[in-house]
């Protein structure tokens, strides 16, 4: 998902619908399984919190050298209740086990979001109170 894009996964009260809007048009089954059974079913799974899940993706992310949707889970984990600290200690861990390129990616991403502040919901223009 772009990192533009935000999206409330801490809440099952509403099916999301994001990956629909954003993809739907392309890739309509895609972006259904992204939004029902991604975020609406194993995001929401009682096995795990979303902390614990926002920081598994964004350490997975960082490790498969995934940077085009580093920024939207960095973004989701500061919203889940993990610190900018917490995501510059994961970032230099993960250093000695992905590697020193993928580490050096993962700061700029997050430099990056920092000075953005992604929005959480951008139709409405709200930021995050999260933002680092």
């Amino acid at each position: 998902m772009p990192a533009s894009t935000a999206l409330n996964i801490k809440s099952n009260t509403t099916p999301s619908t994001i990956a629909r809007e954003l993809m739907g048009d392309i890739a309509p089954k895609f972006a259904e399984l992204t939004d029902t059974v991604l975020f609406d079913d194993i995001w929401q799974r009682p096995g795990l919190a979303a902390r614990e899940r926002s920081l598994i993706t964004v350490a997975t992310l960082i490790a498969l050298n995934r940077s085009e949707q580093l920024p939207f889970h960095m973004q989701r984990a500061l919203d889940n209740g993990i610190t900018h600290a917490e995501l510059v200690e994961v970032i230099t861990h993960l250093a000695f086990y992905a590697g020193w390129p993928t580490a050096a990616s993962a700061v700029t991403a997050l430099r990056q979001l920092s000075a953005n502040c992604l929005p959480i919901k951008p139709q409405q223009n709200q930021r995050s109170k999260s933002c680092p």
